[in-house]
């Protein structure tokens, strides 16, 4: 009987790790909820004051009475890694310095070079200078700045939002999780680039 009693409670607590360990997986939701906050902040509230930080919710405690898989749990993970719900750190003061930047950049040079169709969206989480032709060669130079300027800020950003939820591991799932944000939320008319790198327009 007794053998049978540890039997059940190493299952028991190989399954409740088995399923704390899920939460460690780049929590896919969580992160598009955070690129479409962002980039809705930069598209469509450029000039706006930013919404404010939300508050860390503090953990709910039931003091006594915590029930006896809750007690094991505690015991054999730590509680950083049993939250019910995973969420995604994307307010750092990097990530709001590069907010403002390319807010700045789709009020002026950047959100004209979208609107003529000279660069757009790729499927990587990027912009490109797509038809350099529509540019005046007097501006190429400045518009290949613009766009090297933003590239720079968007690797900087989904690296930023790894390192601040301390799994730099993320950052490609994060790329390309706001790569299809941008996409979403590109304006009519704007070009981006289809999973096959050819070129659409919104």
């Amino acid at each position: 009987m007794r053998k049978l009693v540890y039997v059940i409670l190493t299952s028991l607590a190989v399954a409740l790790v088995g399923c704390v360990t899920i939460n460690v997986y780049f929590p896919e939701a969580a992160a598009q909820k955070a690129a479409d906050q962002f980039i809705g902040n930069v598209l469509d509230d450029a000039g706006q004051t930013p919404a404010p930080k939300p508050q860390p919710q503090k953990p709910a405690t039931d003091g006594h009475g915590q029930p006896p898989a809750a007690m094991l749990l505690d015991l054999l993970i730590p509680s950083a890694y049993a939250a019910d719900t995973p969420n995604l750190r994307i307010q750092t003061s990097t990530t709001e310095a590069i907010s403002e930047r390319t807010r700045e950049r789709f009020q002026g040079a950047l959100g004209a070079l979208l609107d003529s169709g000279a660069v757009g969206f790729t499927n990587d989480g990027m912009v490109a200078m797509r038809d350099a032709a529509k540019v005046p060669l007097s501006q190429r130079a400045q518009a290949n700045a613009t766009v090297a300027d933003e590239n720079r800020d968007r690797t900087a950003l989904y690296r930023e939002i790894a390192n601040a939820n301390s799994h730099p591991e993320w950052e490609p799932q994060i790329r390309a999780t706001f790569a299809k944000g941008w996409i979403e939320k590109a304006h009519a008319g704007w070009y981006y680039q289809d999973a096959a790198g050819t070129w659409q327009k919104k």
